[in-house]
Parts: structure tokens; C-alpha cells; sequence
């Protein structure tokens, strides 16, 4: 039954008891979860679960804030099983913190807290916005302005019309997910339009979305948009808090002209690769978190007027996490329980306890001179401010007399003479009895050969044949006695006869270990190995071990250490060992640390690792650079590494060079495995000293001189190009400096610029540190301009039935660059935009044009063309393609074999009226074993072939010919023995 304490809590009372052996307190298999619930949403309900097993069953209450639930006809909660049912919830009235109470009569246990939120979504305010204006080629942004919400919204933005979104178009436009404001880094004329923020809220079972009132965006032509330098206007907060396996993202976007890349860094560490792309793009997105990734993040902002950073800083938190947990335990009365738990998390969680549902004071369970009343459920509880877990267990406390039926004494103990044994007396009891043992009438006490334990453990020592017996444990309480008997039988003991033998072997030979010995004949004996203490198991297929001959002659495959043999009966054993050494390379060396950096070397020192018994002859250094993922052997100084050395320089590095590297030992049997990689260390920053290579470049637009070359190593901070160019026979250079090392190209611009001139052109590097040598002159040439003239006196002729002929005179170039041709050819009623298009070199001036249709006009053009663009088509030519060939295979093929010849005779073929006229035959044959085909040109209806001398025969295939092409082929086969078809 129940009755309520003055907290307002349901208790149990009353001869309600938990049976010992048979109930069982509750233990939760659902709990319910916190939810986020639409704001008036007609007619729904929640379900918030709660299922807990336990004997008997158990029965569910419920809390809402802290205050119990009464269930009432007209009310707007309903339990279904365990589960808690709110009908029609309401904001206001049903939001809050619900925890599931589970009860029977060995106690009560409480769920995890599940909170109920109500979100909602406003509408966007119906007034009309202010519209905007921006001169092309500068920043801007628009707010979103969101309406009242919870939780957090996603947003979009579309243009005049839904649902036209914005793009992120290469880094040009943004759109903040913490404000919703849409960002441009520099606006162009066809930006102008009408601008709607679209927001988004996800709730757990329904999603709603709307979209603001239009935001008028007018940009201002400009035709010489001036440049800027990048400015951030989306900054990251100095703080960010997130919790560990979930994802943080920083936001950072910045005015321009030309757009602003984005690179991201952490400070005085490594980028995790989990962030993937989202390193170069406008939101930094750091999935899974862990400690690791806490740290200072940089963004920096840079095009080819200069650069800007911002830092801040994201500090990992944790929800509680359990580190050790309380369980179930069983103690008799009057004795004392202590039960400790232990939690991790950030911020460091408290500890508190419950029992029953109620709370216990401190971090320790700690219950002396046990009760009855003391026996319940029990749970210790864990909480910071980012979560609350809870661990249970169950209490019984005991009362019983001393009972032997679930824990006899065994009834027979064989022991080896000259061995010892134990026997154990351990009946169920509460409160602990006191416990004596005697053999026959005789009361055992402690003696030389025998100890009796305080616990009742029986131990007797140097075993004889007297020994033998019957053997009584008494167990006594306050509550009664008890006892139980068992027969001691004495067996002989096992020895070890034949024992195994120390080895010593290189590695990759064997050996082999023998042990036998002798043992009580009633009785079975094994054999065990173990290396190093450890059991090997001799059936494991990849092992390093294998039995030979029988379990006792042990064959080892080149694995070193002390090997055991057991021989073992029920009653004794006996072991024996050897110990084997296996030389072999070495192993890793350890502690790798780098020290002494300087710009292209770093010193590197380790200690020595197992010599596996053959000293260390030499050392070897691998590394790998940031650039690179492979390991490569390195420079050293000294170039040869002796094996009694515990340090060297690594000398040829590159500066400004992120590094890793690892120590190879050897000796005369080998190499060892490399040491564990050293942490990443940067050289130190020098000045270029190579030019950059790849210089080249050309093409573009009209007035536009392309210059391109290939990325250099940065060899420090504040890296960039100087290129320097001038007009091929011109005395003065034009140098302009390229900040960034990213740069791999710069397009100079001038409305004077000639078309397709040649230009001197050279480039070096520069850092913080100075400036390297300039690269060898390359001759690069400005754009060239599109050809101004077309093709003259073009002329196309019907080759067949599906192909043309097309040429031109005029191979000509235009002023600078060697043109190229383009042949349009299209039927009569098509459009000329729809033509089909050949391509030919420049120095041709004659094309076949294939696939064409039979007996139809054609139209046809020649344009010329080179990389700035193509000119004007020349007079069209019309020509029609020849009638098809006839459709029909010659008929009726015979032949005659005359000695070694024969001849093939077939009916003419007959033209129709929309056929071209057949003007011969065409013969292809070949004798058996041959791959190619002979051909006959005919004009008769016969032809003679040669014969195999081996009785062999002849593929033959024959078709007509003419005007309009080839006509359909008959093949067949002409042997020796056979006049007809086959």
C-alpha cells in the first residue's frame, strides 16, 4: 500500500516487502525526452514515455516542475502504461520539466528530466522596407530583421520572385545564419532587383517557413569600378561555447573588389582534416568536437589590394559523463556499505544521491550498522549546467541463519601428496556466522600443516596418505546452525621429467621445446605453454607457435621471451621454463624531439631502442613536409648516422616549412620499424631564393596582356610577386608587386595596348624576409584581336551521295596570329543558327565534309577564326549532294573451278529512278587464315581469284558502286569441292 510523506511524495509501507531472491527493483528501458512543441497547433497531443521492468511490476507517477501529477477526468493529462499523454498542450500552461516516478515495493527510481517547449514563428511586419543603393564595385548588406522565434531559424534569400535563391556565386554573396542578413562583398550593375529573406524553423514534427516584405536593391553603373581593399564585416564572436561530439561554425565574410578569398587557420596548430572544404569558404564548419579542437581560430581575408584577420576563440565544454558507476548490492544487517561514483564533464559536474526518489546528502553513499528499512533503490545523479545523468542500483540488506543448501561444502576434494589444498566453507547468513572446521570428532585448529581462516577456509599443507577423510565445516548465528561434510582423496603428484632448454636464434629460424612429465594414473594430465606469463593458444591459425608431435613438443616460429610448461591434473601441477632469444633488426627508437630550428635545418635527438640482441649499427631520418604525404630519407648532418649516436642535424630544409620526421635503427640482421613521428615543427623564415618557374602566359580580351607562372614556396609571411615587363626593344620595365602567395596570374590592362605584341616579361618572390633573383626573360604576347576579313571564293562539290567538298583560297593570317577555319553547312528551309559546324587549321585550305544526307541541298560558309573570337562568314555556296547507291546486294553469285582458279559470275544490279547509276563493281576477297581483304575494281559482272592449293576456300564480298557511293555488299563463301552458295 501507499501512504504520503511530508514532501507530498507516494510511498510503499506496510507488510508490502521485497523478497529477497525473487523481486527485483525497477530498472528504466525508456525514458522520456525532451521536446519542442508548435505553438498552437489544434487538437494535438504529446507522448512522453516511461517503461522500467521490475518484480513485481512496477507502477509509474509523474511530475511536472517538481510538483506530482493528479490525473482527473476533466484534465488535460492521460497515462497510458507508463507513458504520460498531454492533450491539446498548451504554452503557458504545459511547458515545463517532466520526470517519471517507477515504483514497486523494493523501491523507486526517477527518469532523466524531459522538457516540454512550445516554438513559434511570427509573422514578418507587414510595413513595406526602405529601399537600398550601392555604386558597383563596393559592399553592401541587408537585414533580415527576423520576427520573434524559438528555437533558432535557417534562412535563405530569393530574388524577384520565389524561388529564385540567391547563390553563393564564388565567394561574391553570403548569407549569415546568426543574423540572416544577406551580404554582397562588391555589388554589379545586374544586382538591382527586389531582395526577400527566407526563414526556416525545424521543430520536432513540424517545420514552417516565411518570407519578409521586399527589400528594393539599386545599383549605380560604374565604368571603372574602383578597387578596395578587403574588409571584414562578418565577424565571429572573440568567444564561442560548444559541446563536445557537436558542431561548431564560425562565420567570417568581408567587403572587396576583387572578391576577397577566405583562409582559415587555427593559431599555433593544425587545422583537424574533419573540416574539409569549409577551410577556404565563409563558414568554418568543425564537426564532432572534442578537446582537441579548443583553441584560437583565424580568419584572414585577402585579394590583390591586401589583406585583414580576425580571431576568436572556441572553448569546448562537456555534458556529464559517467567514469564509474554504483551497482547492485546485496549486505547483511548491522554491516556497513559505502557506494561511490564518479563523473567527468566541463564544467565539472556536482554529485548528489537519492533514495526511493528522495535526495541524500554528499558525493558518497555511506550507510553504517545497517537496517532492514535501509534496503531500496538507490541512485547517484550528476549535473552541470549543459545536462544531468543518473546512475541505480539496488540495495538489500539481509537477515538469515546459516544455510549450506545453495553452497555445500564440496563433497569430494582430491589433493596430491606432498601438495596442499583448500577447502571452503561459505553458507548464506546474515548477520556473518562464526564458522569452525573438524575431522571426525577432532576440532581442527592452527597447526604447522593446517590454517583455518577467519572466513572458514580450510588450507592443509605437505599432504600424506593420512590425510585422507571426512571433513566438517559448523556455521552459527543468533538465528541457528548448520553444517556441511566433504571427503578429502590423496592422489600422487606430478612431476617434470624432461624439461625444455634455453635457445638462441636469429630471426625468421626456429626452434623447438620439449617437456614431459610423470603424473597419478587415475587422473588425466594436459600440457599448457605460455610466453611471458601469458596462455598461448596453440589452435590459432596466425599464431607464432605450433604444436609438434603432441602437446608437450612446442615448435617456435622467432619469437622471443621466457616459455612455461604446465603439466596439470585436477588436483596439482607442475612447470618448467626456457627461455628463448631471438636476434633480430632492432626495434623504434624513442623520446623524438626536435630542438635547434633554424630556416633549413633542425636538429633532431632520440634515445636508442631494443637492440633485439645485435648491437645497433647506423641510424637513419625520414620526414615528410606539409606539402607532401609520403616519408622520404633526409639530408643529415652528419651524412652518416653511427649506432652509437643519439642526435643529428637534418640540413637541405625548406623555410617556413611545416615538418615531421621519424628514426630508422639498423644492424647487420636489418632495419627495425620507424620511431613514432616527431611532433609538426615550421622552419624558420628566410628570403626566396628561387625564382618562380612556369612564366608564360597570353590571350585574353582585346588591350590585355595575360602574364602567368606557377605558385612558389612561400619561404616565409607576408609572401607575393614582383613581375616586371616592357615592350619587346623598349629600355624601361613596368614592375608591379602580386601580394598573395595564392596568386598564380596577373592581367595588365591599357586602351593603347597593341594587339598581339611581343613583351618582355620576368618575375622573382618576396617575404617579410627580402626579395629572391629574378626568374629568366619570357616573351609573352598581348591578346590578338579577331579576324576582320573572311575566306575568299569558296567553292563546295558533291563527292557521293553523304559527302562534300569544301574549299577556300585565302591562308592568310590576320596582322599577329595564324587563323583558323570553321566551315557552317546547313540544309535548305533550316536556320542558319542551326548549322553543323567543321573545324580545320589554318594552313588548309580543303575539307570533307562526311554524314550528310543524300540528294538534298546544302548551304554552306567559311568564317575564320582565332583565340580572340571569330569573323566575318564569307558568301554562302549552295550545293546538293549526289543520289544513294543502290540499296540491293548483287543476286545470284555462281562460280567455276578451273585447277587452281576460279571464276565468280553475279546478275547486274538495276538503278531506280532515286538511285545513282551503277558504274562498276567492287570485289573484296581473302583466303582462309588471312586477316585483310583484297579489292577488285570492276567493271564487269565476272571476276577470276586465285584458289588455295590446300582445298582451302575464299570469303567473298561484292557490291556496286557510282556516283552516290558504294552499294549494299553479298558475301559468300567459294570453296574448291562445291559450286553452290553456302
Amino acid at each position: 500500500m501507499f501512504v504520503t510523506d511530508s514532501n507530498g511524495w507516494h510511498i510503499f509501507v506496510g507488510g508490502d516487502v521485497c523478497v529477497s531472491g525473487h523481486d527485483s527493483g525497477p530498472v528504466f528501458e525508456e525514458q522520456p525526452s525532451s521536446l519542442i512543441y508548435p505553438e498552437g497547433m489544434p487538437e494535438g497531443k504529446v507522448t512522453l514515455s516511461c517503461q522500467a521492468r521490475a518484480i513485481p511490476a512496477t507502477i509509474y507517477r509523474w511530475r511536472v516542475n517538481g510538483t506530482e501529477i493528479a490525473f482527473a477526468e476533466d484534465s488535460q493529462y492521460t497515462q497510458v502504461a507508463g507513458n504520460l499523454v498531454i492533450n491539446n498542450p498548451q504554452n503557458g500552461r504545459d511547458g515545463g520539466s517532466y520526470q517519471c516516478l517507477a515504483i514497486n515495493r523494493c523501491g523507486t527510481i526517477v527518469s532523466r528530466v524531459a522538457n516540454l517547449k512550445f516554438g513559434y514563428l511570427h509573422d514578418f511586419p507587414p510595413e513595406s522596407r526602405s529601399p537600398q543603393t550601392v555604386h558597383e564595385g563596393t559592399g553592401t548588406f541587408l537585414a533580415c530583421q527576423p520576427p520573434a522565434h524559438y528555437p533558432a531559424l535557417s534562412y535563405r534569400w530569393f530574388i524577384n520572385e520565389f524561388p529564385n535563391f540567391i547563390q553563393p556565386e564564388a565567394g561574391r554573396w553570403f548569407v549569415s545564419q546568426v543574423t540572416g542578413n544577406l551580404y554582397l562583398a562588391n555589388a554589379k550593375a545586374n544586382d538591382t532587383g527586389n531582395y526577400f529573406c527566407f526563414t526556416t524553423i525545424n521543430m520536432d514534427i513540424s517545420t514552417k517557413s516565411i518570407f519578409s516584405k521586399a527589400v528594393q536593391l539599386t545599383v549605380y553603373p560604374d565604368a571603372n569600378p574602383r578597387k578596395a581593399s578587403p574588409n571584414i564585416r562578418v565577424r565571429f564572436p572573440a568567444e564561442t561555447y560548444a559541446l563536445t561530439g557537436q558542431t561548431a561554425q564560425l562565420e567570417c565574410f568581408a567587403y572587396g573588389n576583387p572578391i576577397p578569398k577566405i583562409h582559415w587557420r587555427k593559431v599555433g596548430g593544425i587545422l583537424p582534416p574533419k573540416v574539409g572544404a569549409s577551410a577556404e569558404g565563409p563558414i568554418l564548419i568543425i564537426p564532432e568536437l572534442n578537446f582537441d579542437d579548443e583553441g584560437m581560430y583565424e580568419c584572414e581575408v585577402y585579394n590583390s589590394e591586401g589583406r585583414e584577420t580576425h580571431q576568436g576563440r572556441i572553448s569546448v565544454q562537456a555534458q556529464p559523463e559517467w567514469l564509474q558507476v554504483m551497482s547492485d548490492s546485496e549486505v547483511e544487517i548491522s554491516s556497513e556499505l559505502q557506494w561511490s561514483c564518479a563523473a567527468a564533464g566541463k564544467p565539472r559536474p556536482t554529485i548528489h544521491w537519492l533514495r526511493n526518489g528522495h535526495s541524500q546528502h554528499g558525493r558518497h553513499a555511506r550507510i553504517s550498522n545497517l537496517a532492514l528499512e535501509d534496503s531500496g533503490m538507490y541512485q547517484c545523479v550528476a549535473e552541470n549546467k549543459h545536462g544531468t545523468i543518473y546512475s541505480n542500483a539496488e540495495l538489500r540488506v539481509q537477515v538469515q541463519a546459516p544455510d549450506f543448501r545453495l553452497n555445500p561444502v564440496r563433497r569430494l576434494v582430491p589433493a596430491a601428496r606432498g601438495g596442499q589444498v583448500k577447502m571452503e566453507c561459505k553458507p548464506r547468513a546474515a548477520p556473518k556466522p562464526t564458522l569452525f572446521w573438524s575431522r571426525g570428532t577432532e576440532l581442527l585448529t592452527n597447526s604447522t600443516r593446517i590454517t583455518v581462516t577467519p572466513d572458514g577456509v580450510l588450507w592443509i599443507y605437505n599432504i600424506s596418505r593420512s590425510d585422507e577423510g571426512k571433513y566438517t565445516c559448523f556455521a552459527e548465528n543468533y538465528l541457528g546452525k548448520a553444517n556441511s561434510t566433504g571427503h578429502l582423496s590423496v592422489r600422487d603428484a606430478t612431476k617434470i621429467t624432461l624439461a625444455p632448454s634455453n635457445a638462441d636464434i636469429n630471426q625468421g629460424e626456429n626452434a623447438s621445446l620439449q617437456c614431459h612429465a610423470s603424473h597419478d594414473p587415475t587422473m588425466d594430465l594436459t600440457f599448457t605453454w605460455s610466453l611471458n606469463g601469458v596462455p598461448l593458444d596453440l589452435e590459432e591459425p596466425n599464431g607464432h607457435y605450433r604444436p609438434a608431435g603432441s602437446s608437450h613438443t612446442l615448435r617456435l616460429l622467432s619469437h622471443a621471451g621466457t616459455y612455461t610448461c604446465t603439466a596439470q591434473t585436477v588436483v596439482d601441477s607442475a612447470v618448467a621454463s626456457a627461455k628463448l632469444v631471438v636476434r633480430g633488426p632492432p626495434g623504434p627508437p624513442g623520446g623524438l624531439v626536435v630542438t635547434n630550428v633554424d630556416d633549413t635545418s633542425v636538429e633532431l635527438r632520440w634515445s636508442h631502442g631494443y637492440d633485439n640482441h645485435s648491437p645497433i649499427g647506423k641510424y637513419v631520418i625520414l620526414g615528410r613536409s606539409s606539402q607532401t604525404h609520403d616519408w622520404k630519407r633526409m639530408r643529415t648532418d652528419p651524412a652518416n648516422i653511427e649506432g652509437n649516436a643519439e642526435s643529428a642535424r637534418v640540413i637541405d630544409l625548406r623555410p617556413w616549412m611545416d615538418y615531421e620526421f621519424q628514426v630508422i635503427a639498423s644492424n647487420i640482421l636489418g632495419s627495425g620499424e620507424p620511431s613514432m613521428a616527431s611532433q609538426s615543427v615550421r622552419t624558420k623564415q628566410a628570403a626566396p631564393t628561387v625564382a618562380p618557374s612556369g612564366l608564360g602566359g597570353g590571350g585574353g580580351n582585346r588591350n590585355e596582356l595575360i602574364i602567368t607562372w606557377t605558385v612558389s614556396y612561400q619561404n616565409g609571411d607576408g609572401f607575393g610577386y614582383i613581375l616586371a615587363f616592357r615592350k619587346q626593344g623598349m629600355p624601361t620595365w613596368t614592375v608591379v608587386r602580386v601580394p598573395h602567395v595564392e596568386s598564380s596570374r596577373y592581367v595588365y590592362s591599357n586602351e593603347s595596348l597593341s594587339a598581339y605584341c611581343p613583351f618582355e616579361v620576368r618575375i622573382k618572390a618576396y617575404n617579410k624576409k627580402g626579395e629572391g633573383p629574378f626568374s629568366q626573360i619570357a616573351v609573352v604576347h598581348s591578346a590578338e584581336e579577331e579576324p576582320t576579313v573572311s575566306p575568299r571564293r569558296i567553292n563546295a562539290t558533291a563527292l557521293t551521295a553523304y559527302e562534300i567538298q569544301v574549299s577556300h583560297s585565302g591562308c592568310f593570317r590576320n596582322e599577329q596570329a595564324v587563323l583558323l577555319f570553321q566551315i557552317r553547312y546547313w540544309r535548305q528551309h533550316e536556320r542558319e543558327a542551326a548549322a553543323d559546324r567543321v573545324r580545320t587549321a589554318g594552313l588548309e585550305n580543303t575539307a570533307r565534309v562526311t554524314g550528310l544526307r543524300p540528294n538534298t541541298l546544302y548551304h554552306v560558309t567559311i568564317l575564320a577564326y582565332n583565340s580572340a573570337g571569330t569573323g566575318p562568314p564569307s558568301p554562302r555556296t549552295t550545293v546538293i549532294t549526289k543520289k544513294p547507291p543502290p540499296s540491293r546486294p548483287p543476286g545470284n553469285i555462281s562460280w567455276k573451278v578451273d585447277g587452281s582458279w576460279v571464276t565468280v559470275r553475279w546478275d547486274h544490279v538495276k538503278s531506280m529512278d532515286n538511285e545513282s547509276t551503277v558504274l562498276g563493281y567492287k570485289v573484296l576477297y581473302k583466303h582462309e587464315g588471312q586477316s585483310a581483304l583484297k579489292i577488285l575494281d570492276k567493271s564487269k559482272n565476272s571476276v577470276i581469284l586465285p584458289l588455295p592449293k590446300d582445298n582451302g576456300y575464299v570469303v567473298l564480298e561484292v557490291r556496286s558502286w557510282g556516283d552516290g557511293g558504294d552499294g549494299a555488299a553479298h558475301e559468300t563463301i567459294v570453296s574448291r569441292d562445291s559450286g553452290m552458295c553456302y
